[in-house]
C-alpha cells in the first residue's frame, strides 16, 4: 500500500508537485533573467527573491485547493510592492519581474509536469497575473496617498517656524492619512535622553504636559533607540518595555516604532499606535516610516538654521557699538563702559539730558544727566552689569518739581558683551510714551463714564419698570375686563418683562467691564437638573416650540446655578428666535471629565462665517428684523462672560445645511461630585403660556 505523501515512479508529477520540486532551479533561472535585463542589479533587501519562496508554494496551494471563481487569494504580500515603492522603484520593474518568473516556471515545467491539466497552467497563470494586478494597483495607490502627504509635509515645513510646530503638523498629517493610526508621537534626542517633543491623538494633550524625558536606554523607546530598527508590539498596554502608564491607561494595543536616524547619529524615535488593532498594514507602516524620513531633513535643517543664528548673534554682539548708534532712531539710544561713562548717545537721548551729542562722550551719567534722573537710574544700570541680566519696560515719570509738563518714558537697559562673554558695558534704549499715556488717560476717562451712565441708567429705570409690571399684574387679575383689554395687559406684561431683560444685560454688561468680570457665586449644582427646570420654564415662554433635553454622565460641579440658568435662557431664546419653527431645540449636557459640556442645537439659516466671529461681542446682532429688534444685542456676551467667569469658553459652530450649536464648556470647578445622572434624549412637557421675546443673536 502507497502512503499518503509518497509518489508512485510510474506517476508523472502534477502542476503544484513539479512547481514545489523545481522550486530552487526556477528561482536560480529568475535571478540570472533578472540580472540580465537589468544590468544594474537591485539591493538586496528589495528583491523580489525574499519574497518568490513563500510566493510559489501559495501558488501551489492554489494549484491543489483551486478556489471558488471570482475568490482567487492574494498569493504576492504587499510588503515587496510597498519596499519597492519606499526604494523609488517603478511599476514596470515589478510587472518584469513577474513576467521573468512567468517565463522561468513555464521553461522547467513545461516537460516536467506533462500530467497538468490546462485547467492548472491557466490556473497558474491567473495567479501570476493577479499578484501582477495587485502589486501595480497597490504601488499606484500607495504613491498617490504618499505624495499627498508628502506634499502637505513640505507645505508644513515651508510654514513652520520651529522644530516643535512642524512635528505636530506632521503628526496630524500621518492621523488624517491613516485611519487606524489613534495617536502618534515623536522624541527627539536630547544630552543623553529623549524628551517628548510632539504628540497627537490619544492621549497627547496629558503627555505633552507631562514633559517626558526618558534615558536612551529606558523602555519601548530605548530598545528602538538601542536596537535601531523598527519594533512592532501587539499589545502595548501589556508589553513590559513599555513604561508609560498613560499608554497603560488608553489600553493601548498595536504600537510601532521606527529609530530617526541621520546616517549614524540618533536623532529621536516615532511611535504610532492604535487601541482597537493588533497590527498595522503594510502600507501604514511604509507611510510612517516615508513620513519619518521626511522629517529628518527638516529636523537636521532647523538645527543647521539655529546654529547659524547664533552665530549671527555672536556677530551682532561684536557690532553692536556701531549697529545701534543709528542718527535716525527716534528713540534714545546709548552705550556706557562699566564707569557709566558714555561710549556713543544719539541725538534724541542727547536732547532728553538737554546737552549736545558730544558733550556726553567720556563723560560719567551723573555729569550729563539732570540729578533725579541719574539717581533713579544708576541701581538699574549697575544691576545689568553685576548680574548680567536685560531689565526690560522700566517705565518712570517726571517727578512733582520738574519744570515744564508732566512726561513720561519707557526704557530697556542691556548687558554689552565681548567675544569672551563678559559684560564690558551697557546699553539704553529710552521711549517717549507721554502722547500714549494721555490717551490712554483720555480712553480710560471715557470708559469710566461711560460705564457709570449705562450702570446709573439700568438703576434708575428699574423703579417704575417693576411699578408697571406689578399694576399690569394686578389688572389682569380683575375679571371683569373686556377681552381686548385683557390682551393689552398681556402685551404691557409681556413688554415689561422683556425691558427687565434688557435692564438686567445692561447692567451684567456694565458690571462686567467696570469690576473686572461677572461676579459669580459658587455652590455645588448638578447641570442636569438646573437644565430641566430652566427647560420647563422657557416651556411655558415658547409653548409651540419643542425644546429636548439630552444628559449624559455626570453633571455635578461648582457653579454659580443663577448665572447658568441666565445662560440656558438666552442660548435656548437665540435658538428658537432664529431657528425653523417646525424643528425641536435640543440642549445637550455631557460629561468630559474635568469639563462639562453645555450645548444648544437649533435648524434654520446658517450663521455666515463673517459673523461668527463677532456673535459673542456686545451690541452685535447676527440677524435682522424681530430678533434684532427684541434685544440690545448682548445675550451671547453674557453668555461668554458666564463661561469666562467659571472658567470656561463659549463657541459656535454652524454648518452649511443650517445646523447651528452653541457649546459652553464648563471646568467642574472643585472636588469631584458623585451621584451621575443619566438620561437619553426626551422633550420636556410642554406648558402654553404668553409667548415672550428673549434676546437674539
Amino acid at each position: 500500500m502507497q502512503e499518503k505523501g509518497e509518489h508512485s515512479s510510474d506517476e508523472p508529477y502534477g502542476l503544484a508537485d513539479s512547481l514545489r520540486r523545481q522550486r530552487e532551479d526556477i528561482l536560480r533561472d529568475w535571478e540570472r533573467a533578472v540580472a540580465e535585463h537589468q544590468p544594474d542589479g537591485l539591493a538586496h533587501e528589495v528583491l523580489l527573491r525574499d519574497y518568490l519562496p513563500g510566493f510559489l508554494e501559495r501558488v501551489a496551494d492554489v494549484l491543489e485547493h483551486p478556489p471558488d471563481e471570482g475568490h482567487l487569494a492574494q498569493v504576492v504580500p504587499d510588503e515587496h510592492t510597498l519596499r519597492r515603492l519606499e526604494a523609488g522603484l517603478e511599476p514596470a520593474q515589478v510587472t518584469l519581474e513577474f513576467g521573468l518568473l512567468r517565463h522561468c516556471i513555464q521553461r522547467r515545467l513545461a516537460h516536467a509536469s506533462g500530467a497538468a491539466h490546462f485547467a492548472e497552467w491557466a490556473l497558474l497563470h491567473e495567479s501570476i497575473d493577479q499578484a501582477i494586478l495587485r502589486a501595480t494597483s497597490l504601488y499606484t495607490s500607495m504613491r498617490d496617498r504618499m505624495f499627498q502627504a508628502l506634499e502637505r509635509v513640505s507645505e508644513a515645513a515651508v510654514s513652520s517656524q520651529d522644530v516643535d510646530t512642524f512635528l505636530s503638523c506632521l503628526l496630524h498629517i500621518l492621523l488624517e492619512s491613516s485611519v487606524s493610526v489613534d495617536g502618534a508621537a515623536i522624541l527627539l534626542s536630547e544630552k543623553a535622553e529623549l524628551r517628548l517633543r510632539a504628540a497627537v491623538g490619544l492621549g497627547a494633550q496629558e503627555a505633552l504636559a507631562s514633559d517626558i524625558h526618558l534615558p536612551l536606554d529606558e523602555g519601548l523607546s530605548g530598545q528602538v533607540a538601542t536596537e535601531r530598527r523598527p519594533i512592532l508590539v501587539r499589545m502595548a498596554s501589556t508589553h513590559p518595555k513599555l513604561r508609560s502608564d498613560l499608554a497603560r491607561r488608553l489600553g493601548l494595543r498595536a504600537v510601532y516604532s521606527v529609530p530617526l536616524l541621520k546616517g549614524e547619529r540618533l536623532i529621536g524615535v516615532a511611535h504610532m499606535s492604535s487601541r482597537t488593532l493588533f497590527d498595522f498594514t503594510a502600507s501604514d507602516k511604509q507611510l510612517f516610516r516615508t513620513l519619518m524620513t521626511r522629517a529628518l531633513s527638516f529636523i537636521v535643517k532647523a538645527e543647521l538654521i539655529e546654529r547659524e543664528r547664533a552665530a549671527r548673534a555672536e556677530a551682532q554682539h561684536l557690532l553692536s557699538l556701531v549697529d545701534m548708534m543709528v542718527e535716525a532712531c527716534p528713540v534714545g539710544l546709548c552705550l556706557m563702559d562699566r564707569e557709566l561713562r558714555y561710549i556713543c548717545i544719539n541725538d534724541p537721548l542727547a536732547r532728553i539730558n538737554g546737552r549736545p551729542m558730544a558733550h556726553h562722550l567720556g563723560r560719567p551719567l551723573r555729569e550729563m544727566a539732570p540729578d533725579w534722573v541719574a539717581t533713579l537710574l544708576e541701581p538699574h544700570f549697575r544691576r545689568v552689569l553685576e548680574e548680567g541680566h536685560t531689565v526690560c519696560n522700566h517705565e518712570f515719570t517726571s517727578p512733582p518739581g520738574h519744570e515744564g509738563p508732566e512726561q513720561h518714558w519707557l526704557c530697556h537697559y542691556y548687558p554689552v558683551r565681548n567675544t569672551d562673554g563678559e559684560v564690558d558695558g551697557l546699553g539704553c534704549v529710552v521711549v517717549d510714551i507721554t502722547r500714549q499715556k494721555q490717551v490712554e488717560a483720555e480712553l480710560r476717562r471715557a470708559g469710566e463714564l461711560r460705564e457709570r451712565l449705562i450702570g446709573v441708567v439700568g438703576h434708575d429705570l428699574r423703579n417704575p419698570l417693576n411699578a408697571i409690571s406689578i399694576s399690569a399684574g394686578m389688572l389682569r387679575r380683575q375679571e371683569d375686563l373686556e377681552a381686548d383689554a385683557q390682551r393689552a395687559v398681556e402685551r404691557i406684561q409681556t413688554s415689561a418683562a422683556r425691558m427687565a431683560r434688557m435692564l438686567n444685560d445692561i447692567l451684567d454688561f456694565a458690571r462686567s467691564n467696570t469690576d473686572g468680570g461677572l461676579p459669580v457665586h459658587r455652590e455645588r449644582v448638578n447641570l442636569h437638573e438646573l437644565c430641566r427646570s430652566a427647560l420647563e420654564e422657557l416651556q411655558v415662554t415658547y409653548a409651540h416650540q419643542r425644546l429636548e433635553l439630552d444628559v449624559r454622565g455626570d453633571g455635578w460641579g461648582w457653579w454659580d446655578p443663577d448665572r447658568l440658568t441666565q445662560v440656558v435662557g438666552n442660548l435656548v431664546s437665540n435658538a428658537v428666535q432664529h431657528g425653523r419653527a417646525d424643528t425641536p431645540v435640543r440642549v445637550e449636557v455631557r460629561d468630559e471629565g474635568d469639563e462639562v459640556l453645555l450645548a444648544v442645537h437649533n435648524e434654520g439659516e446658517p450663521i455666515a462665517p463673517e459673523l461668527r466671529a463677532t456673535l459673542f461681542q456686545p451690541f452685535r446682532h447676527g440677524a435682522k428684523g424681530k430678533a434684532s429688534s427684541s434685544s440690545v444685542g448682548l445675550g451671547l456676551y453674557i453668555v461668554q462672560q458666564v463661561a469666562h467667569a467659571h472658567g470656561g469658553e463659549a463657541q459656535v459652530n454652524s454648518s452649511e445645511h443650517g445646523h447651528t450649536v452653541f457649546t459652553v464648556r464648563l471646568p467642574r470647578g472643585g472636588e469631584g461630585a458623585s451621584g451621575a445622572l443619566t438620561g437619553g434624549s426626551a422633550p420636556v412637557p410642554a406648558v402654553v403660556a404668553a409667548h415672550g421675546e428673549g434676546d437674539g443673536l
